[in-house]
Order: structure tokens, then sequence, then C-alpha cells
């Protein structure tokens, strides 16, 4: 299932196919704070995730919007890495639909709840299915 982390739209089926993955963030005490989550993204790339209003994670994306995300299946691993951000009105309401057709059901748009988007700077791809395992990178701007 090889794929190059320059194709964006490559990553984006595999996170939207594996569903969930780890977001880390920078909490107050400048110390790393890490969550499973359900992420589903957009095709050009962007990460979508929701969460609870009072979480760490909320609270940490808007004092410091540096995060790190993990995806993985049996063979491949997808390290990317971003800018985060609470979104608001229309987009909120376009995100949190994208990710309510991913999960439905989902209480993204409810009352307490945010949609937390993803702008992905760098992402490195490993291939361990391939056979030697191939290792990708790219920056994304």
């Amino acid at each position: 299932m090889s794929f190059d982390a320059a194709d964006r739209s490559a990553v984006a089926q595999f996170v939207r196919t594996c569903g969930a993955g780890v977001v880390a963030s920078v909490g107050s005490d400048a110390e790393p704070q890490a969550a499973f989550v359900g992420l589903t993204a957009t095709d050009d790339g962007l990460l979508v995730l929701d969460a609870l209003e009072s979480s760490r994670k909320v609270a940490n994306v808007r004092a410091r919007p540096r995060v790190a995300v993990v995806v993985t299946d049996a063979d491949v691993t997808v390290q990317l890495e971003g800018r985060a951000r609470v979104s608001v009105d229309d987009e909120r309401r376009r995100l949190g639909e994208a990710y309510r057709a991913r999960f439905p059901g989902s209480r993204a748009l409810a009352d307490g709840f945010a949609v937390i988007a993803v702008e992905v700077h760098w992402v490195r791809v490993y291939d361990a299915g391939a056979h030697p395992p191939r290792v990708t990178e790219a920056a994304w701007s």
C-alpha cells in the first residue's frame, strides 16, 4: 500500500480509511499531551477531529497550535505535523459535516464540542509492508 508523502489525496484517503490516530499537543506547562482520537481528512489533506470544548486538547490548540499526529495500520505509519485551530462559523459547520460523514452519529456539531482543523506542514510515510521498507517525507506548503 505504498504512497508518497507528497501525495495529499493519498495521505487524506489513508487517514479517512484508518479513522483514528494519536494527536499530541503542548500543555500550559510546556509538557507534551497525547490523545487517541477519531480523525478524518479533506481531499486536500486538512485533518479534522472533534473534542469537548473543556478538553486539554482544545485549550492547548488555542494557546499553542503546533501539533503532531500519528496514524497507523498494520504496515503503514504516517506522521504528520502542523498547526491546529478550533474552527468557527461556516468552517466549523463544513468540517463538522465532513466529520459526521465519516462518523455517523458524531456529536461534533453539538453544543459543548469543538471541531479542530489541522493544517499539515510535514508528512512522513513509513511502509513496512514494502520490501525493503519504504520511507518518504514531504513538506507541504
